[in-house]
């Protein structure tokens, strides 16, 4: 066909019976290519050298006519300048994939920094418990439990004296809800502040909380250029926390008699032999309560005591504690229809746990009764290294005894006493300390049952 100016009504009547072209006068490159289906698209036409060249530019729908000379006029230029148009445009596609994957990065790195500063508190918490609480004792995750709580339950029970009737929530969850990095040190010195309040002591202990909670996000790499690591380090806010003082509550030689005689006079025997026995062997509370009979060899005279720095440890089984266990009840319970015995050495039926949960009310009274200070659970424990130094007892053996860890290097990794060493000496620490109550330690061979001297 001879060429004609592409007008909208010449393509709109351009209707060929089979496949056609329709050339334009004004750009001599430029046709529109009808198809047998009767779709029509512009199309740009040339040679390079002795290569023909069609590319097809766009329906006749979306491209003006002007916009597709134009375009055509372009593909011609590369031509002249010696380059294929189909080579440049795969370029042209290629470079819009890059810049649009480049925008795209950039979009998601925003987007990802727009979270990061968003992240809360409670988040990076919740994300800080679990990955190290499975290094923590049963204690430390009650701890960092209690320090979240939101409060305002109904106390039922353990009430002290002027508390009110509800719980509080717990120190840290006045935080939970703040973004990270607004955790800065004057906020924390103003939480500090609301804390001591409270309580200054129980302040300085969630205060040494949030602090490793915050040098572990100041080491994760989610949480770098967001946490503020002087949080807690400045000279302000360490103004605010109360020293830590070390504490030295013991029994005293002269108050063991007083102290036996009423602990033995609870009208529950698991109260009386957990008292004893935690005296006796200086184990950690959570230690005492979760022994089981599998735990205790009578035959070979040991106790393996679950703990929290070695996972366990094995101890001697001294004659007096053996006696006060020996004399304990193997209880069972029904449950669900079913007969079911409790593993606890320390047992309690009416438990949900079914053992001792809560030894230090009885222990609280007897010390009333007794006219003694109200000595803790864990000054019990720290009784028992402390009056192990009447019997010039090694410092590494009550150290093995307790489970305490190693403080030295030789004791670290050259002293491993073995059981029967350390019998020889518990049970000498056991004496003593029975001496000074007035009761008589049982013999190795000797029966459960046990009198008062003097």
């Amino acid at each position: 066909m001879p060429r004609q100016r592409l007008t909208l009504p010449r393509i709109a009547a351009f209707k060929p019976k089979s496949e056609g072209f329709l050339w334009d006068e004004d750009a001599p490159q430029l046709a529109v290519r009808v198809r047998a289906s009767g779709s029509k698209s512009f199309i740009f036409q040339s040679g390079l050298g002795y290569r023909d060249i069609r590319i097809t530019i766009g329906s006749v729908d979306a491209w003006t006519i002007e916009a597709a000379r134009e375009e055509a006029r372009r593909y011609q230029r590369m031509i002249d300048e010696g380059k294929d148009p189909r080579d440049v445009l795969r370029q042209e596609v290629e470079a819009r994939k890059v810049d649009e994957a480049a925008r795209q990065a950039a979009a998601d790195i925003e987007k990802e920094e727009l979270r990061r500063q968003a992240v809360t508190v409670g988040e990076a918490w919740a994300a800080y418990v679990a990955a190290r609480s499975h290094k923590w004792g049963d204690s430390h995750k009650r701890d960092h439990e209690k320090a979240i709580l939101p409060g305002g339950e109904r106390i039922t029970r353990g009430r002290k004296k002027g508390q009110g009737e509800y719980s509080l929530p717990g120190m840290v969850h006045s935080l939970l809800l703040e973004p990270l990095k607004d955790l800065t040190p004057e906020r924390v010195t103003i939480w500090m502040q609301e804390n001591n309040a409270r309580g200054a002591t129980e302040a300085a202990k969630n205060f040494r909380l949030l602090r490793a909670f915050l040098n572990w996000c100041a080491e994760r790499p989610e949480y770098v250029g967001v946490v503020r690591p002087d949080a807690c380090t400045t000279s302000e806010v360490k103004d605010h926390v109360k020293a830590v003082k070390a504490k030295g509550d013991s029994l005293q030689r002269e108050q063991l008699a007083l102290w036996f005689e009423h602990v033995r006079q609870l009208g529950n025997p698991v109260h009386a032999a957990y008292l004893q026995a935690a005296l006796l062997t200086g184990a950690r509370r959570e230690e005492l309560t979760g022994l089981r009979w599998e735990d205790v060899d009578f035959q070979w005279k040991s106790l393996t005591i679950r703990d929290k720095v070695e996972g366990q440890r094995v101890i001697p089984l001294t004659p007096y504690v053996a006696a006060l266990l020996a004399a304990l009840p193997r209880r069972t319970v029904i449950r669900d229809g079913e007969k079911i015995s409790l593993p606890w050495v320390f047992s309690s039926p009416s438990a949900a746990s079914g053992r001792l949960q809560e030894p230090l009310k009885p222990h609280k009274n007897a010390m009333a009764a007794a006219g003694l200070p109200p000595f803790s659970l864990h000054d019990l424990r720290r009784s028992f290294g402390t009056l192990a130094e009447w019997v010039e007892c090694p410092v590494g053996v009550v150290a093995q005894i307790q489970g305490h860890k190693p403080s030295a290097l030789a004791e670290k990794h050259y002293r491993r006493r073995p059981l029967d060493l350390l019998r020889m000496w518990h049970v000498k620490i056991e004496a003593w300390i029975l001496e000074q109550a007035g009761i008589q330690q049982p013999g190795e061979d000797q029966a459960p049952g046990l009198r008062v001297v003097g």
